[in-house]
């Protein structure tokens, strides 16, 4: 959740950890700071509440200086955002500590440190690791032994950079459960949580796995894997430049992103797919000898995910014949579920470090679930490397908290699913024809939808008072609503739920009224004349109707009916089509709104604790 960024150079390394925090704000903007070994082998720091740009302007006014740092942009978890709450910890000006991740037995090593003279100066529960790690350096052990004797004691998820005044030169870095990876330089070497982070000074990477711990200096990286075995593991080159995390000519990341999608789309689609059919290979090489025994689907998934796993679930079941079941990975692991060997076990999360995916996919191993698949954003994620297939997504870097061209590419990869597994089953191959057909066509349908971009901003003026709003959509469509609720909800603070319309007469007609604007989802499909009729019961009461519609729906505006008729291009990719005015409409009223867009009260991009 929170963003790490260290390094160890030639050079003074305050302006890489500045920027490299500036490239994790989305990862959390509580607070921020910097500890760096100063010319006289002390630790200097500085810590400021709010944003990155905060603490930029007190380093304008106290600069630091040094060639070994670490930092830290927070969201907070244990404790409140203050700048006592901040990291960098420091125990006895010899040791500094930045921590993701959460201790869950803080409060019993709390207890025991200060039985033995530790002063806490924070609610956090990172504090306790600092302490720990200087008693056992205290003990004569070097920075190394220290950390790895302390991190025996923890129990709970970390990502960890530690750096002492003893040993100068040195940067130690360790993980479970939370992502860290190194980046790679000439004469200099660095630590981050994201490897967006680090791009301006290297693209060569090598990813921590589960209990790693990494020896860093300025001449080269030693790392030890959970038992203490010195290991080597693979440095890879990312093909992300440094500008690929930069807005651009946009006002906001979301609107770039927003706008992104048609790329994305069409790299999700890119050599998977040829001749009117699905390839399995994309899956992975053993793809088609899991599909051919596959006979139901598990989903799992957190948040805008979860959305996505909900329209692909109406896909499985209603294109592929295929049982399909769908769950939130927070709940799913609590609820004792029946093991089925012969289930396909998809989990889908945008950065595959999301704990409770995480906790979920390892759940089902332990269970005697069937395989897994991992549908993600990002290769070298926890997710994709503990899954047995994986399907990249390739979105690119997503900046914005309110998750977008993650989100439809999500929903094109789920697609892809659907073919390579329906095929096994109900699928004929003139449907899967026709699905590529329309996979194909659909970022050139994307871009069409873009152009309402004006007319869409236009409409967003009458939700510049409101503070509710119901969304509604029916069959594949309901999830689209959902994510649209929790888009407007996300970055504008307008309360909105979302419902099936057929769910009207059920309890939610009761909140129409004059001033709560409805906005439905009215695709040309089997629902579109019962949809119509539910919208009539709005109508009816004086509610104030919001239709996003096909253009051959027959619907057109008229007093409190305000119809946007979208551009031609549906069939099984409607949802993904009809997600794009949403996103667009909450987009211009969180602007209207005058809220943090990009970075939105209380939230966090990456969820990487329970």
């Amino acid at each position: 959740m929170c963003g790490i960024v260290g390094a160890v150079a030639e050079r003074d390394v305050v302006g890489i950890l500045l920027e490299g925090l500036r490239r994790l704000e989305y990862r959390g903007y509580d607070s921020a700071g910097i500890a760096v070994i100063n010319e006289t082998h002390c630790i200097d720091r500085e810590r400021m509440l709010g944003k990155v740009q905060a603490l930029a302007d007190a380093l304008s006014e106290r600069p630091l200086k040094g060639r070994v740092g670490i930092a830290h942009t927070r969201w907070a978890t244990h404790g409140q955002p203050s700048k006592n709450n901040a990291h960098p910890h420091i125990c006895k000006k010899g040791v500094a500590v930045v921590h993701n991740g959460i201790i869950e037995n803080h409060e019993a090593l709390r207890r025991t440190q200060i039985e033995q003279g530790y002063e806490f100066t924070s609610q956090t529960d990172t504090e306790v690791v600092v302490h720990q790690i200087y008693n056992h350096q205290a003990q004569g052990k070097d920075l190394l032994q220290a950390t790895r004797d302390t991190i025996a004691e923890l129990e709970g998820a970390y990502a960890l950079g530690v750096v002492t005044n003893n040993e100068p030169g040195r940067l130690i870095a360790a993980r479970r459960g939370s992502p860290l990876v190194i980046g790679l330089g000439i004469g200099e070497n660095f630590i981050a949580s994201d490897v967006a982070a680090l791009l301006p000074v290297t693209r060569r990477f090598i990813f921590l796995e589960e209990g790693d711990v990494a020896d860093i200096s300025r001449e080269g990286v030693t790392i030890y894997d959970e038992e203490g075995n010195r290991v080597e593991r693979s440095v890879r080159e990312s093909s992300l430049t440094a500008d690929a995390t930069e807005r651009g000519e946009y006002r906001h990341y979301m609107l770039k992103e927003i706008h992104e999608q048609p790329r994305a789309i069409a790299e999700t689609l890119e050599g998977r797919v040829s001749g009117g059919k699905v390839l399995d290979g994309c899956f992975g090489p053993e793809a088609a000898a899991i599909f051919d025994r596959i006979k139901s689907v598990q989903l799992i998934a957190c948040g805008t995910s979860y959305h996505a796993a909900m329209v692909a679930r109406n896909w499985f079941e209603g294109v592929a014949g295929l049982p399909c079941r769908v769950e939130v990975a927070s709940e799913f692991r609590y609820r004792h579920p029946v093991p089925n060997p012969d289930a396909l076990v998809v989990v889908i999360s945008q950065s595959g470090e999301t704990a409770d995916t995480l906790a979920a996919l390892r759940a089902t191993k332990e269970w005697g679930f069937g395989p897994s698949l991992a549908i993600c954003n990002v290769p070298e994620s926890s997710l994709s490397r503990e899954a047995d297939l994986t399907l990249m997504t390739r979105a690119g870097p997503e900046i914005g908290v309110a998750s977008t061209k993650a989100f439809t590419t999500q929903l094109v990869a789920l697609l892809l699913l659907v073919c390579a597994i329906g095929r096994r089953h109900r699928l004929t191959a003139e449907r899967e024809a026709t699905i590529v057909s329309q996979l194909e066509g659909l970022p050139r349908h994307v871009e069409e939808v873009l152009k309402l971009d004006e007319p869409i901003k236009e409409l967003s003026e009458r939700f510049a008072d409101k503070h509710h709003a119901l969304f509604l959509g029916r069959g594949v469509q309901y999830p689209i609503a959902m994510e649209g609720a929790l888009k407007l909800k996300e970055i504008s603070y307008i309360h909105a739920e979302a419902y099936p319309a057929g769910e009207l007469k059920h309890g939610p007609l009761a909140l129409v009224d004059e001033v709560m604007p409805v906005i439905a989802v009215a695709p040309n499909d089997e629902l579109l004349e019962k949809l119509k009729s539910n919208l009539e019961e709005v109508r009816a009461r004086g509610g104030e109707l919001y239709v996003f519609a096909d253009h051959d729906s027959g619907m057109n505006s008229s007093e409190r009916v305000h119809v946007m008729t979208i551009p031609p291009g549906g069939g099984h990719v409607s949802p993904i089509i009809f997600t794009i005015p949403l996103q667009l409409l909450s987009y211009h009223v969180a602007v209207l709104k005058g809220t943090d867009v990009d970075q939105p009260r209380n939230l966090a991009k990456s969820v990487t604790v329970e």
